[in-house]
């Protein structure tokens, strides 16, 4: 049995979505809010919302024990790109590319 969140559209890169999952993954639920809430990274915030999203949907849709969950899987994926145009110097232009991000989180309960 298992629980998933997604988030999906997220307006930061998913290199800097990441590093923040790393820290997470195969982490009892408890330690990666804590870790997520102490850690000074862009990512932490959103992955904060979605880590309590998946704990919502554990408890309430799949009849789990949120005591024993940990997260089994987490992962980023590229969403749209955003592409913008700055002026440079002599006419020219530059392209600003913003990229948005696809996250998914699963948790499941230890034996």
């Amino acid at each position: 049995m298992e629980a998933r969140a997604y988030l999906k559209y997220a307006r930061i890169s998913p290199r800097k979505v990441q590093i923040v999952l790393d820290l997470i993954r195969n982490k009892p639920v408890d330690v990666a809010m804590a870790i997520l809430k102490h850690t000074p990274k862009a990512a932490s915030e959103s992955l904060q919302k979605l880590l309590k999203s998946a704990i919502a949907n554990a408890g309430n849709n799949h009849d789990m024990d949120v005591s024993k969950l940990y997260v089994s899987q987490c992962f980023v994926s590229p969403g749209p790109i955003l592409k913008r145009i700055r002026p440079r110097a002599q006419g020219r232009a530059f392209q600003i590319l913003k990229r948005t991000s696809h996250v998914t989180m699963v948790l499941k309960e230890q034996e």
